[in-house]
């Protein structure tokens, strides 16, 4: 189980470099003018940022689901009576840990979207 989490967590850390230098060189090779150049900047650390956050605020709520799945289970199999108190309070526990994936989401979309600092940029 470590060697398989260790490998993916190599892999994704591997992508994710890939990923940041590819959009940075992207990003200043894609425009000559100065102006146009701080945009692409700006653009790509937008980008990065925006996958910072989904990153860094889905994984806590994935590994709590995943927690508070795998705890049912074990519940409901030592007690298969209370199968429904169970279920009931995984729900709800499970739809409040998702708003906090939700709010991650929220905030990336409005650093792509709504990005203040490219009027800045700009001037």
């Amino acid at each position: 189980m470590r060697k398989s989490l260790k490998g993916i967590t190599i892999f994704m850390i591997t992508m994710g470099f890939l990923f940041v230098t590819a959009a940075v060189a992207l990003a200043a090779e894609a425009s000559p003018d100065i102006i146009a150049n701080n945009k692409g900047l700006v653009v790509a650390c937008s980008v990065l940022a925006a996958a910072a956050v989904m990153a860094i605020g889905t994984l806590g709520p994935g590994l709590g689901m995943g927690k508070a799945t795998g705890d049912a289970a074990t519940s409901v199999g030592r007690n298969p009576d209370a199968q429904g108190k169970i279920l009931l309070t995984m729900l709800v526990g499970m739809a409040m840990t998702e708003s906090i994936a939700i709010y991650a989401l929220v905030i990336a979309l409005s650093i792509l979207y709504a990005n203040p600092l490219i009027k800045y940029v700009l001037g």
